[in-house]
């Protein structure tokens, strides 16, 4: 069977439930091909619209300020895209509602209900999907052979990031620092670490293997 080349690329990862056996169930979540800022965003709709992309900017950041004044006062706010509004919490424990009083409760973030006429036009169902990564999780760094492939490909320079690593073995960021730095400690240690500004920088100083 030819291998699917289109569709909404996935990756698989082990959920909290388990089976019978003691299993994570496994879920699929998309894996993001590009992410698009405000600016980005913009210039796409001049692209795709021919829209001005100092309007579109103008409107967006308007749209913003606009409905968080609203919110902050404990309104929903309907967009085209869905409806927001400010969700609460409790802080403690009550089972009488006669003694919470307004010190007791605390934002809780934001609710948001997409509209039905976004949710059907954001619907990417329609080219189907595509595994991109077989590994499930962060199960490849339990494979040696895995590990050292990508160690030894992002450190052709002689030094590594955690987000270089990251993008070579398909790791979450937690997961890759606690690699590296792991292969910094012990009597012979692989690789040293030092902070510039806010990255953290993986040196060899031994020879990986081929």
């Amino acid at each position: 069977m030819p291998r699917k080349t289109d569709g909404i690329p996935f990756e698989l990862q082990p959920g909290p439930i388990k089976d019978e056996d003691g299993k994570p169930l496994l879920y699929a979540q998309p894996v993001i091909q590009r992410r698009y800022d405000l600016e980005a965003f913009a210039e796409f709709c001049a692209k795709k619209h021919y829209a001005d992309p100092g309007q579109v900017l103008h409107i967006m950041n308007l749209l913003k300020d606009t409905a968080a004044t609203l919110l902050k006062e404990g309104n929903r706010v309907e967009t085209p895209f869905g409806s927001f509004a400010p969700k609460l919490k409790l802080k403690g424990k009550h089972t009488n509602p006669d003694k919470v009083k307004g010190r007791d409760v605390e934002y809780g973030g934001l609710e948001f209900i997409p509209s039905k006429d976004f949710l059907k036009k954001s619907d990417c169902s329609r080219n189907g999907f595509r595994m991109v990564k077989k590994s499930v999780g962060n199960s490849q760094m339990h494979d040696p052979k895995a590990m050292d492939e990508a160690l030894r490909k992002c450190t052709k320079r002689g030094f590594t990031t955690i987000k270089t690593f990251m993008a070579f073995s398909g790791l979450k960021y937690n997961s890759a620092k606690n690699y590296l730095d792991s292969l910094c400690q012990g009597e012979t240690p692989r690789l040293r670490c030092s902070m510039e500004g806010r990255t953290w920088y993986y040196f060899v100083i031994t020879n990986l293997p081929k």
